[in-house]
C-alpha cells in the first residue's frame, strides 16, 4: 500500500510571518501521517460489527487539540445578575455615519455575449480571472478589522451552539424526548451536532489567534423538548443567515473559503430541527443573508456573561421588535394564536407549549394537522399568509443587553414608517400604521423571487425602518442607519 499523506489547511513558513500569532496558532487544522509499506490484512478484525470483510491496518493520523472539550453534563445557565465593568461596543471614529452612494465599481464591466474566451488562460483549463488563483500560499487568518470581528461573531454563535445541544441533552430525558416524538437516536443526531461545533469552534478560534472570544455562560429559553428545538431552528437560523451576509466581504478569500464550509454544516443542522419540530425542512429557493449588527442583535440577548477580558464585539445591538401574533409552531392552526404564545419577550425566544390540548399538532390526527417531527408533513395552513395583519410592539433604545449586560441597545432612525421584510432575495416593505408611540401594524406582502416562488415565507427577518432604500443582498447593511428595531418572524 502507498504511503498515505494528508495535509488540511496548513498555513505554513513566510505565509505567516507578517502576522506573527502566538504559539498554537500557526495551523488552522491539521491530520497527517507519513508511513512507509502496509500491514498484511488482519483475518480477525473485520470492518464494521456486521461485516466479514477483512479489513487492513492503517497508520494512526495526528491532530491538534480540540479547542473545547465536549461537554456531556449540565453547566452553569442563567441571567446576568451583577453590574457591568464597561458598557457598550468598542468604536474607533467612525469616519462617516453613512456610506456614499457611489454607483457601480469601475471594474465592473465584463460581460461574455457569445461564451468565448476573451482573454489568454494563464494555465491549461484555467480562464484568465479569479481571486487567489496566481500561486500565492494561502494564509487561513483574517486579514482585517472587519475579519477579526467578522469571524469573532461567528465564534460567539458556534459556543453557544455547542452549549446549548449539550444542555438540551443534559436537562431532558429520553422520555421527555418521546413525548416529543423523538428517540434515543434523535438525541445522538444533536449530539453529533454538538460535536461539530467543537470542529467549528475550533477553526474559527485558529483563523483569530490568541484574542479569539472563549466559551460563555448563557441563558435559554425554553422548559421542554418542543421549545428546545424550536429555539435552536431559530438560533440556527439567524447564525447561518449572519454568515451568508458577511462571507463575500471578507478581506481573507481563504477564511471565507473555510467559513463556507462550516457554514453548509449549520444549514444542514437548522433544516434537521425544523423536522424534528415537523415544519418543511427547505421551504424557500433561496438562504438569506443579513447583516452582522442584525446577527448579534439576535444573539445578544442569550449570552449572560462572558469571562473577563473576553474580546469585545464593535456591531450595533437594535432595539426589540416584538411579532404580537407571531404564529404559534404548537398549534394546528397557527393563525389562530393568541398575543404573545411565546416562552418570552426576548427577540428569538420560541413558542409556548402551554396551549389547550385540543389545539396542539403534535398529536393530532390526519394528514395537514400533525406536527409531529417528519422528514417533510403537508400543512393544510401556513403559518401565516399575504394579507394577514401582523402586529407588532417594539423597545426603545438605550436598554443593557448581552454579555454581562454590557451593551447598550441604539438606533439612529427617525420616525417609524415601514416594516422591511427580507428573505432570501428579497427586501420588501409595506406601510406602517403606527398605533402608539412604540405599536403599529402592518399586512403581509405577498412578492415573489420569481414566479412561483413566494418571498415570505420560513423563518424570517423583519426590521421598523424610517425610510425604504433599494438595496440588495450585497449591499443590505446599508439599511442599518434606517433601523428602529428588529423582530424575527415565523412565515413557514
Amino acid at each position: 500500500m502507498l504511503g498515505i499523506k494528508i495535509s488540511l489547511v496548513v498555513a505554513v513558513g513566510a505565509a505567516l510571518t507578517a502576522a506573527a500569532p502566538a504559539p498554537g496558532f500557526d495551523k488552522v487544522i491539521r491530520a497527517e501521517a507519513t508511513p512507509t509499506g502496509a500491514a498484511e490484512p488482519s483475518a480477525t478484525r473485520t470492518g464494521g460489527l456486521a461485516s466479514q470483510v477483512a479489513a487492513s491496518d492503517v497508520p494512526s493520523m495526528s491532530a491538534y487539540d480540540l479547542v473545547s472539550s465536549q461537554v456531556t453534563g449540565p453547566t452553569s445557565h442563567g441571567p446576568y445578575e451583577g453590574t457591568p465593568t464597561t458598557t457598550g461596543a468598542p468604536q474607533s471614529g467612525p469616519a462617516a455615519t453613512i456610506l456614499p452612494d457611489l454607483g457601480p465599481a469601475p471594474t465592473a464591466t465584463y460581460y461574455n455575449a457569445n461564451g468565448e474566451l476573451t482573454e489568454e488562460e494563464p494555465l491549461p483549463y484555467t480562464p484568465a480571472g479569479g481571486l487567489g488563483t496566481n500561486g500565492t500560499t494561502p494564509r487561513y487568518m483574517v486579514n482585517s478589522d472587519f475579519d477579526f470581528y467578522s469571524i469573532a461573531l461567528g465564534l460567539y454563535q458556534e459556543w453557544i451552539e455547542l452549549d446549548l445541544f449539550h444542555n438540551g441533552l443534559a436537562r431532558f430525558s429520553e422520555e421527555d424526548f418521546k413525548n416529543a416524538g423523538l428517540t434515543a437516536e434523535d438525541r445522538t443526531y444533536i449530539e453529533f451536532m454538538a460535536n461539530q461545533e467543537t470542529g467549528h469552534a475550533t477553526l474559527l478560534t485558529n483563523m483569530l489567534g490568541e484574542a479569539a472570544p472563549p466559551q460563555c455562560t448563557y441563558d435559554y429559553p425554553f422548559t421542554n423538548v418542543r421549545e428546545f428545538i424550536d429555539f435552536n431552528l431559530r438560533l440556527t437560523r439567524w447564525g447561518e443567515s449572519g454568515v451568508w451576509g458577511f462571507i463575500n466581504h471578507l478581506d481573507s478569500r481563504e477564511v471565507g473559503q473555510l467559513l463556507a464550509q462550516s457554514i453548509a454544516t449549520e444549514a444542514r443542522q437548522e433544516m434537521s430541527f425544523r423536522q424534528m419540530m415537523g415544519l418543511h425542512p427547505q421551504p424557500v429557493w433561496f438562504e438569506t443573508g443579513i447583516p452582522q449588527s442584525w446577527s448579534w442583535t439576535y444573539l445578544a440577548p442569550y449570552i449572560s456573561s462572558c469571562p473577563q477580558n473576553t474580546t469585545r464585539l464593535p456591531w450595533q445591538n437594535f432595539p426589540t421588535l416584538h411579532i404580537v401574533n407571531n404564529a404559534n409552531l404548537n398549534r394546528v392552526s397557527p393563525n389562530d394564536t393568541e398575543d404573545y404564545e411565546v416562552t418570552g419577550r426576548r427577540i428569538g425566544d420560541p413558542s409556548t407549549t402551554d396551549i389547550p390540548e385540543d389545539a396542539k399538532c403534535l398529536n393530532a390526527d390526519g394528514i395537514g394537522d400533525n406536527c409531529s417531527p417528519a422528514i417533510v408533513h403537508n400543512k393544510s395552513e401556513p403559518l401565516s399568509f399575504p394579507g394577514k395583519e401582523i402586529r407588532f410592539e417594539w423597545e426603545t433604545p438605550g436598554l443593557p443587553v448581552g454579555p454581562n449586560n454590557s451593551y447598550v441597545t441604539s438606533s439612529s432612525a427617525g420616525k417609524p414608517s415601514y416594516v422591511a421584510w427580507v428573505s432570501q432575495l428579497n427586501l420588501t416593505y409595506t406601510d406602517l400604521i403606527t398605533t402608539g408611540d412604540s405599536s403599529g401594524y402592518t399586512y403581509q406582502p405577498e412578492g415573489f423571487v420569481y414566479e412561483g416562488e413566494g418571498a415570505v415565507n420560513d423563518t424570517m427577518f423583519v426590521a421598523i425602518t424610517d425610510s425604504n432604500p433599494y438595496l440588495t443582498p450585497f449591499n443590505l447593511s446599508s439599511i442599518n442607519t434606517h433601523v428602529n428595531a428588529l423582530g424575527l418572524f415565523a412565515a413557514g
